[in-house]
């Protein structure tokens, strides 16, 4: 099995040597390269044309946000996750409609983080449930109005809009996953990134909120 090439972004230099340490512990993940901020990140995978990028939000110049939306900018498709410090719900937010694909907090063990990394990487949203409560409080109060549906639409990623239209439909996670060819893990991971990324507490209100935007039109 080839290694997942990673990039390591983090302003601080032992915490990414300690992840690098780490990752080369384990099996099947290869970090390819570091970066101390976003400017570096940007040169370095358009350099290196990793296979993830580990993102931290908080760093000085460039942060994580900016990395984020300017690689949305240029059109890039690798795949980001963010590993944060602080449960901060409102930054891991917004990193997530600004195109992170999943978050881990930096306590997580290498089992957690080497399976975080292959979820992305299979095109799968990785999201921890100690945040995901805060997440899902703070995206209700700025729950996006429906003349916003473009923009969600833009933050879904394409395997999002085919579990939320299947959620649409009544399908159970067990039963998507067995039509989309997913593990039930993973179908329960998009769920989790469709309700925070549209603002809903259950699948019922996610699916309202779809329809009410225009979403699952088409």
């Amino acid at each position: 099995m080839t290694a997942l090439r990673v990039l390591v972004v983090d302003d601080q230099t032992l915490v990414r040597q300690g992840i690098r340490g780490l990752l080369e512990v384990g099996d099947g993940v290869e970090v390819v390269g570091e970066a101390a901020d976003g400017a570096e990140a940007l040169d370095a995978i358009a350099r290196l044309q990793p296979d993830v990028v580990l993102l931290d939000l908080r760093m000085p110049g460039l942060d994580g946000i900016g990395t984020l939306e300017e690689l949305r900018r240029r059109g890039a498709e690798v795949p980001v996750l963010v590993l944060t410090t602080f449960d901060d719900a409102e930054l891991v937010l917004a990193a997530m409609r600004a195109g992170a694909r999943g978050y881990l907090l930096k306590d997580v063990t290498l089992e957690q983080l080497a399976r975080g990394i292959r979820t992305v990487a299979d095109g799968g949203t990785m999201l921890q449930p100690a945040l995901t409560e805060r997440l899902l409080r703070e995206a209700e109060r700025s729950a996006p109005d429906p003349a916003g549906s473009f923009a969600i639409l833009e933050a879904l990623t394409a395997r999002e809009l085919d579990v939320l239209h299947l959620m649409a439909g009544g399908y159970s996670n067990r039963e998507i996953a067995v039509m989309l060819h997913l593990a039930e893990g993973t179908v329960k991971n998009h769920v989790s990134a469709i309700l925070v990324k549209l603002a809903s507490r259950d699948r019922t209100q996610a699916v309202l909120r779809a329809l009410h935007a225009g979403l699952l039109t088409g």
